[in-house]
């Protein structure tokens, strides 16, 4: 699991979501949570849930189930409404805004 985080962005080499700093709604969307606005903290937990969701780490009886329903909550979900949200909803306008510029993000955040 790694999340590359900077200024405007948020990756995940895990799920296809992405957040983006909105800075006309003084906030960021992440592509899992549209009509959304969240600050940066809770941007960075909507996406370890997305992250922790594209795999078999996002269901009831985990290890991970705990901090799953823990992150979920700060986020005014439920655990099972947080993992079907981020697993099953498609990534959106984010991701395709971010593709759209031809593949610089992935190779800048690598630098």
């Amino acid at each position: 699991m790694t999340l590359t985080i900077n200024d405007t962005t948020m990756t995940s080499d895990q799920t296809p979501h992405t957040a983006r700093h909105a800075p006309d709604q003084n906030g960021w969307e992440v592509s899992w949570l549209p009509g959304r606005t969240l600050d940066r903290n809770s941007a960075i937990t909507a996406m370890i849930l997305a992250d922790t969701s594209a795999d078999d780490r996002g269901r009831e009886g985990h290890r991970l189930w705990p901090h799953i329903q823990g992150w979920a909550a700060e986020l005014g979900l439920t655990g099972p409404a947080a993992v079907a949200g981020a697993a099953s909803q498609p990534p959106g306008d984010l991701n395709r805004e971010h593709e759209s510029d031809g593949g610089r993000l992935g190779r800048e955040a690598a630098d």
